[in-house]
């Protein structure tokens, strides 16, 4: 009999709903469960996830009730990033295996003794970031294991879109850890760490780190234009980056290297068209599209891990989060922002 995983989830926004369609065309997932501190909202996301022929999705006010139930085998937090931390320690406390909507937290210094605590709990951790996962991915990092481009010499990644201030939402509000890095920059960063892992086997830290842009009158970053620099010598490169809610991009990712280049067109962090551009030769364009709506492929990198007994996944390790949430502080900080809490 295929084993099912029963999830629970924790904020049902916009993005769960995404969430949810895809554990519904899973095979081995089930929702079981929605939490909310809005009756009305999780009761409306409950009816609409309950499948015919299935046992309906129940509701909760209440996570710690939620966490007591037997039938809830790993949950998916999909709140403000503010809320995340708080959510994501009550379920490791209560044993339940965890992947977390990026970014996994605010900042790192939230994030270390969370790792640690599911690493002493040995119970299974994992930022939802759901690019990694993509089946496009598989085939670029194929590429640049093989060296297809030679010898990486630069990157260049965008993320932006138009969001009209308001003070209120959630993207603009330093309570709620609004800005655009922890929003949309943790895909360009996280992206160029992932390329540097495939590259070189493995992404050390940035020697250095420049960021320019706008902050929003609430204070949180409106618009960031940030350089990493990595490397020494003849492998030396530089990353550089633009994510924003006041522009409107392509949001490509294009990987330069010695011999050619790799260019994911649009909208890399959903990215399914890769073009690999060799010197001298035809491009090769590869289309790989989702198997249902993206989200599949983390959500089952999770169930693999949990099912493992692994308290980490191999392909998004804890390490790789809290690099990118370092150099996100570091980004944040250069430009004056810095949330109430910290």
């Amino acid at each position: 009999m295929t084993e099912i995983t029963r999830w629970a989830l924790v904020g049902p926004g916009r993005i769960a709903h995404r969430f949810a369609q895809a554990v519904a065309g899973l095979p081995d997932a089930r929702l079981a469960w929605v939490q909310a501190r809005d009756e009305a909202k999780g009761r409306a996301f409950a009816a609409t996830w309950s499948a015919p022929g299935q046992p309906a999705v129940q509701f909760s006010p209440d996570l710690h009730h939620l966490l007591a139930q037997p039938d809830v085998d790993a949950v998916y937090i999909a709140t403000p990033h503010s809320a995340h931390g708080p959510a994501v320690e009550a379920c490791l406390r209560a044993g339940k295996p965890v992947l977390c909507e990026k970014s996994l937290v605010p900042t790192r210094a939230q994030a270390e003794p969370l790792v640690a605590l599911a690493r002493e709990r040995g119970v299974f951790l994992m930022e939802a970031l759901w690019t990694r996962f993509l089946p496009l991915y598989a085939q670029v990092g194929g590429w640049l294991r093989g060296q297809a481009i030679g010898e990486l010499r630069g990157l260049q990644s965008t993320l932006c879109f138009q969001a009209p201030f308001d003070p209120a939402n959630r993207l603009y509000a330093p309570a709620l850890a609004g800005g655009t890095l922890l929003d949309i920059g943790v895909y360009t960063l996280s992206v160029t760490q992932w390329a540097l892992q495939q590259a070189w086997g493995d992404c050390p830290e940035p020697t250095a780190l420049l960021a320019q842009g706008l902050r929003a009158p609430t204070g949180v970053d409106r618009r960031v234009a940030g350089t990493l620099h990595f490397g020494a010598g003849e492998r030396a490169l530089a990353a550089q980056f633009l994510c924003a809610f006041d522009g409107v991009a392509d949001n490509g990712f294009t990987l330069v290297g010695e011999r050619g280049h790799i260019r994911i067109p649009q909208h890399f962090h959903r990215g399914t068209q890769a073009v690999l551009q060799v010197a001298g030769a035809e491009a090769v364009v590869v289309d790989a599209p989702f198997a249902i709506n993206g989200f599949e492929g983390q959500i089952t990198e999770a169930m693999r891990c949990i099912r493992a007994g692994l308290h980490e996944s191999p392909a998004m390790p804890h390490a790789h989060s809290l690099a990118v949430l370092g150099w996100m502080d570091r980004l944040r900080h250069q430009l004056g922002v810095r949330y109430p809490f910290e």
